[in-house]
């Protein structure tokens, strides 16, 4: 048996902050239960289900090395792990993290005020570079602060078994408890990648009302997303990121090119067969094609302009 897994979803930059504007699907009740009886998370438990992860890896300023100012925080304490945590305590109503990671890419995020937030050291082993900019004026940003690190990853699973900004979450999140529920009534973990899969393309539908609204920056909220049973693209892979890595299943939140559409997908990590990221495919009767945008309601002429004719992707970020 052959099954390979790639989801994908259409991404938008504006001014050089993402927002995603594409996805499909069918309704969920308000509690993020499935409608469908039909579906894979609809099915009792196996015989011999797999082991679920009761608690989640979950990201911690530890406080033993931190870098910064008086306004700025790294904790770099667990960079080990794959994350650090920064915190922004300034005056400005604008910040941006510049993340280098040793291979050259850059990483842009939006930071939040006040709080700490995680964010992914993707690169694997080697030298990093941090940069916090503030707000100047029109499109401008001016240095805070910035840090050289050396990261050596524990494990090199880590950054893509924890939650960042990009795909956050608690123990408490309904997409946390509600993976356990799938996870229990799922033989492996590829089954369990099915049954996630079937719930959100089963349940979730493509909210056109926040695609045409969305503001640069934005950010998903899975547990919104499963209560409103809505979302954009950015929604879908965020929710089934959590949902896969929360159960100890290392996931990449994906950005980079289908031919010239941009776009989000995820790639899983499975034991039997590495890292995996093209369309499912079986070879059996069950699976041919599977990709969320296609599989949840739309058909591939209508929704191409978005996601591309699939015959050519390039990775630009994993998150």
């Amino acid at each position: 048996m052959n099954r390979k897994i790639r989801f994908w979803c259409m991404l938008f930059f504006i001014s050089g902050a993402a927002f995603f504007w594409t996805g499909c699907g069918k309704a969920s009740e308000p509690d993020g239960q499935s409608r469908s009886s039909s579906g894979s998370n609809q099915t009792s438990a196996p015989e011999s289900p797999r082991e679920s992860v009761v608690q989640s890896l979950l990201p911690q300023a530890s406080g033993t090395v931190v870098y910064g100012n008086e306004t700025i925080s790294i904790d770099a304490s667990n960079s080990g792990e794959g994350y650090v945590m920064v915190k922004y305590a300034g005056a400005s109503e604008q910040v941006r993290l510049r993340i280098t990671i040793p291979a050259g890419t850059v990483y842009t995020y939006a930071l939040a005020i006040g709080q700490y937030e995680t964010f992914p050291l993707t690169g694997g082993n080697g030298s990093y570079h941090i940069e916090v900019l503030e707000h100047a004026y029109d499109d401008m940003y001016a240095m805070a602060f910035s840090q050289d690190m050396e990261v050596a990853l524990g494990d090199e699973f880590k950054p893509f078994l924890y939650p960042n900004q990009y795909a956050w979450y608690t123990q408490e999140s309904q997409a946390v408890q509600y993976g356990i529920q799938l996870s229990d009534q799922s033989s492996d973990d590829l089954s369990y990648v099915e049954n996630v899969y079937h719930y959100i393309i089963e349940n979730i539908t493509y909210d056109k009302e926040k695609a045409e609204s969305v503001q640069s920056n934005y950010l998903p909220n899975i547990d919104e997303t499963m209560a409103t049973g809505k979302g954009i693209c950015f929604d879908y892979a965020s929710l089934m990121t959590a949902m896969l890595r929360s159960q100890g299943i290392p996931t990449k939140l994906e950005i980079g090119y289908s031919g010239e559409a941009y776009h989000a997908w995820i790639s899983v990590y499975l034991k039997e067969a590495g890292w995996v990221d093209n369309v499912i495919e079986f070879d059996g009767t069950d699976w041919t094609l599977v990709d969320p945008t296609l599989g949840a309601s739309n058909n591939k002429k209508s929704v191409e302009k978005y996601i591309g004719d699939g015959s050519n992707y390039v990775v630009k970020y994993s998150y």
